[in-house]
């Protein structure tokens, strides 16, 4: 599946006072349910792609799992909108199952039960891992070059796992939470070793996404957007370098400064 509506959208485009009818690409809005042990879990609303990946990490990060090999199996139903997991083990629905939950897309509080499981599942990082100034610009740049589906749309976020010197994998979706989920997942299932890692991002750092970093166990995220404050308090607290408004040659180092190469004191003018 693609994360772009197979049929382009007829619209009326105004410059001006001006109106033309164009063809439009439209990113695809796909609701996946997770049946999770024989009974329905969450229903994330997501871009068709990487829905196993999306899967795995989205456990992973509500504290369901820890590694991919407590899945026995899961299989993906496209054309319906399940993914079926089992694990080898039960699941104490009475701390879990208190109900349905619906997970959106958007930002703000749709996953208001989130902060249920960070307690067991967020890391402090300790990782000693330093990058340059230009090698974050660079990084930012090549993320913005793969970006293909929001050159064409404008409607989706990208995370990408990455090494100082490239992007390893980059996953895409309308959510920027789920596009971390997805990088989780390929984590999990690849077994990749974390501690020269960081990860690229194209959305706004919230609460909620710098604790998915810390659940990856990555000790930098490097975005082109802003943080928040509480998102910042987690970050010191937690161990976790955070670069916003990465572009155009600036970038804003906010928190834990030791893993940018440049940035001692006697580099830094007032």
């Amino acid at each position: 599946m693609s994360d772009i509506r197979k049929e382009p959208f007829e619209i009326i485009r105004f410059h001006g006072k001006d109106a033309i009818r164009v063809e439009e690409e439209i990113v695809e809005e796909f609701p996946l349910t997770i049946i999770l042990n024989g009974d329905e879990f969450a229903t994330i609303v997501c871009s068709p792609t990487n829905l196993e990946e999306l899967v795995i990490g989205f456990l992973a990060s509500e504290g369901i799992i820890r590694f991919y090999k407590e899945i026995k199996n899961i299989a993906i139903d496209e054309n319906k909108g399940f993914a079926y997991v089992e694990l080898y083990r039960e699941i104490d629905k009475e701390n879990i199952y208190h109900s349905k939950r619906f997970v959106g897309s958007c930002c703000g509080k749709s996953r208001q039960f989130y902060f249920k499981s960070d307690v067991r599942t967020a890391k402090t990082i300790t990782s000693k891992f330093l990058i340059s100034v230009e090698q974050c610009y660079n990084l930012m740049q090549e993320l913005q070059t793969r970006s293909v589906q929001f050159r064409r749309t404008g409607g989706v976020h990208n995370a990408a796992l990455a090494t100082s010197d490239g992007l390893m994998e980059v996953r895409t979706d309308i959510g920027r939470h789920n596009a971390l989920d997805k990088v989780y997942g390929t984590v999990l299932q690849q077994k990749i070793l974390l501690k020269d890692k960081l990860i690229v991002f194209s959305g706004r750092i919230s609460s909620e996404v710098l604790l998915k970093i810390s659940k990856i166990g990555v000790g930098i995220l490097l975005s082109k957007s802003a943080p928040t404050d509480l998102a910042l308090n987690l970050a010191n607290d937690l161990g976790i370098t955070v670069i916003g408004f990465a572009r155009e040659n600036k970038m804003n180092v906010y928190t834990h400064s030791y893993r940018i190469v440049e940035a001692n004191m006697d580099s830094c003018t007032k």
